[in-house]
C-alpha cells in the first residue's frame, strides 16, 4: 500500500552512471564478509545464479506499527538475497521514522550498495535541514554499473482533483553478476481500487524495459494480484516468478499476493517463496534464478 503524502513537481529522471556511483544517490559498501555475492553455478558456467527479493518495508515499522529499523534489517538479512527491491522507504521523512535516512542506514547495517529513487521530495521539515524524501530503493551485494530514477504516471494523493502525470520513483539498477549485466527494477504501483492508473503504469514500465537488453527482473508492490486485468500486458514480456508463493498482505494474516517478482524469458526460476515475517505490514518474496549469460 502507499502512504498519502504530497508529491513534488519534479519532472526529470535522475541518471547515475558507474563513474558517479559514489554520488549522494548511491551508497557503496563491501558485501558481508564470507558471503559470495553470486552463488556458484551448478551448470558448468553456462548460466548465472542470482537470488532476488522484493520487500515493502512500511517505512521501517512492523505490523505492530512500531518503528524498528534493526528489525527491518534482520528481516532483509535473513532473505540472503543478492539484490533486493524495497518500497516505502523514508529518507529524513518525518517523526514516524525518526527522520532517518533509511536507505543509507540499511545499506550500512547490511554492508550492501544502495540506490534510492524518491517519489516525493519535499523541503525540510521545521527545525531540520535535510529534504524530506520517500520512495523506493534497491540494495545490492553486486557491483552497480548504472542506476536511474525513471518517471511513470502517478496520481497525486493530496490534490482534491488529481490528474495523472509523469513523476519519478521507478528505480532501475544495472548490476554485474559474473560478467553478466542484469537490469533490476523496483516499483510501487497505485493503491486505489480504480485500476486505470496501474494500467497506465504497466505500459510506462514496459516501455522503459523495452529499451534494455539482457536479463531483467521487475520487483515491487503492485497493489494488485498478478491475475488482475490491468497487469495482463506484463505477462508475455515477463513471467510471474512465484505463481505458487503464498499471499503477502497483510503480513499477519495475508489474503492477497500483491508483492511480485517478474522475470524476462532469459531467467529460469529454480525456487520462489513468500517469507513469513511481521517486520513490515507486507511479507517479502524471494526467488532463486538462473540467468542466461549476457555481455554488452
Amino acid at each position: 500500500m502507499e502512504d498519502r503524502v504530497t508529491r513534488t513537481s519534479r519532472t526529470s529522471a535522475c541518471r547515475i552512471l558507474a563513474a558517479a556511483v559514489c554520488a549522494a544517490a548511491v551508497t557503496l559498501g563491501a558485501a558481508s564478509p564470507g558471503v559470495t555475492a553470486v552463488r556458484p553455478s551448478s551448470t558448468g558456467g553456462r548460466s548465472v545464479p542470482l537470488r532476488v527479493a522484493t520487500y515493502n518495508i512500511h517505512a521501517g515499522a512492523g505490523e505492530d506499527n512500531v518503528f524498528d529499523l534493526d528489525r527491518t534489517a534482520r528481516a532483509i538479512r535473513d532473505l540472503d538475497a543478492d539484490v533486493i527491491g524495497l518500497q516505502e522507504v523514508d529518507v529524513h521523512w518525518g517523526d514516524r521514522s525518526g527522520f532517518t535516512d533509511e536507505a543509507r542506514e540499511l545499506a550500512r547495517r547490511l554492508r550492501m550498495r544502495v540506490f534510492f529513487a524518491p517519489i516525493y521530495d519535499l523541503p525540510p521539515a521545521a527545525g531540520h535541514t535535510q529534504r524530506q524524501r520517500f520512495g523506493v530503493a534497491v540494495l545490492s551485494r553486486l557491483p552497480v554499473v548504472s542506476a536511474e530514477n525513471h518517471e511513470i504516471t502517478r496520481l497525486s494523493t493530496q490534490s482534491p482533483d488529481p490528474v495523472p502525470e509523469p513523476a519519478p520513483g521507478f528505480a532501475e539498477v544495472t548490476v554485474r553478476a559474473h560478467g553478466t549485466l542484469v537490469h533490476v527494477y523496483s516499483t510501487h504501483l497505485d493503491y486505489r481500487p480504480d485500476p486505470s492508473v496501474r494500467r497506465t503504469q504497466v505500459d510506462d514500465m514496459l516501455g522503459i524495459l523495452a529499451e534494455d537488453r539482457g536479463p531483467k527482473v521487475l520487483v515491487g508492490d503492485f497493489n494488485a494480484e498478478p491475475d488482475a486485468p490491468e497487469l495482463i500486458r506484463l505477462w508475455g514480456p515477463l513471467a510471474d516468478a512465484a505463481p505458487d508463493a503464498s499471499d503477502t498482505y497483510p503480513a499477519l494474516d495475508p489474503v492477497k499476493r500483491i508483492d511480485v517478482i517478474a522475470t524476462s524469458p532469459d531467467a529460469v526460476v529454480t525456487r520462489a517463496r513468500t517469507v513469513d515475517t511481521a517486520a513490515s505490514d507486507h511479507r517479502p518474496v524471494v526467488a532463486d534464478l538462473l540467468l542466461r549469460r549476457h555481455t554488452p
